[in-house]
């Protein structure tokens, strides 16, 4: 019987350990799985702000080529309106020129037939 009793206590304090080691797999489980879960989570979020964040770049550089294109074209009109308005200087400071050069010239064939005469 002393036998028979040692078996049964050392079965019940085999099994205690056991039944231990069964609840510390299962709650590592659930950790797991929690953790699992947050990493789903997280990866969704950083895949949603990623998204977002390419989103808002590419609005970014659509305005900033507006911007520039805009900005590129004002400055070739005033580049032309400048370059027309000198054009219209020299061209104008071209005619002065000629129209003195010959005054000059008919002056100096008027003195020279007066100095002939």
């Amino acid at each position: 019987m002393k036998a028979m009793l040692i078996t049964v206590v050392a079965a019940a304090l085999a099994v205690a350990p056991a039944l231990r080691a069964q609840d510390l797999v299962q709650d590592t489980k659930k950790a797991a799985d929690k953790t699992a879960d947050a990493t789903k989570d997280a990866s969704k979020d950083v895949a949603h702000g990623t998204v977002k964040a390419t989103d808002k770049t590419v609005d970014a550089t659509k305005d900033t080529g507006k911007a520039v294109g805009h900005g590129t074209k004002k400055a070739a009109v005033k580049t032309a309106d400048v370059t027309t308005d000198t054009s219209k200087d020299v061209a104008h400071g071209t005619t002065k020129a000629a129209k003195t050069t010959g005054k000059a010239v008919k002056t100096g064939a008027d003195k020279t037939a007066d100095a002939v005469k």
